[in-house]
């Protein structure tokens, strides 16, 4: 599905003028990359705003028509406001087809409830990593990762090299070595371990321990 940013050109600048349009009901932005010139912009905040709730926003590429142009971007940064949760500005990144790029994608989790060490052995699913960066071709940007963890015990955990990715799709962590962990079964705190199982096993002795004999007083 394609995403469809509507925008116009914006001729003025600075802090005041951008405080305006917020107030107008717009949002402050700029466009630049693929070997073009920057572009000032502003995009209706209610409009914007309806998309960028979605996850795929984040991760996609996104239609940008520019006063009627058309151009493939990425979101690439976005400042909000700390109490009202209003978009403050907004970057975007033309792509080119022909040019890799590097974008972060969120994992889509799946089976955690059935796995072993969940379903028998009482652990909890843990998320360490919820998105990571991905390099490829613009055409071959997954909108998201699905990560199974339907076979995992308790102590196990998932790699980033052992996740399925498309042909032509990279993880960048692991491309530099980086063979980190994406999410794990962890033993819920107070859980029984395997030492306190094996004690738990272990006969009871039924030898008495030897009392221990009197002290004699010391001679006067």
């Amino acid at each position: 599905m394609s995403i469809e940013i509507n925008a116009v050109k914006r001729d003025v600048k600075g802090t005041g003028a951008s405080r305006r349009l917020r107030r107008a009901g717009t949002v402050p932005g700029v466009v630049y990359g693929a070997g073009k010139a920057a572009v000032n912009l502003e995009v209706n905040h209610k409009e914007l705003f309806l998309q960028f709730r979605h996850e795929s926003f984040h991760a996609s590429i996104l239609s940008l028509n520019l006063d009627g142009k058309k151009e493939d971007v990425l979101l690439r940064d976005f400042q909000m406001h700390p109490v009202r949760n209003t978009i403050q500005h907004i970057d975007f990144q033309r792509v080119s087809a022909t040019e890799k790029i590097h974008v972060k994608v969120p994992f889509h989790f799946i089976n955690g409830e059935t796995a072993p060490g969940v379903k028998l052995g009482g652990g909890i699913v843990a998320h360490i990593m919820t998105e990571a960066e991905v390099s490829c071709f613009p055409k071959d940007l997954p909108e998201f990762l699905e990560v199974d963890l339907g076979a995992l015990e308790i102590g196990n955990s998932v790699h980033l090299s052992q996740i399925t990715l498309a042909s032509g799709v990279e993880f960048v962590q692991l491309a530099h070595g980086n063979d980190a962990a994406v999410a794990a079964i962890a033993k819920t705190r107070g859980g029984i371990s395997d030492e306190d199982e094996a004690a738990a096993d272990a006969p009871a002795s039924t030898a008495e321990t030897p009392a221990t004999p009197a002290t004699e007083p010391a001679a006067e």
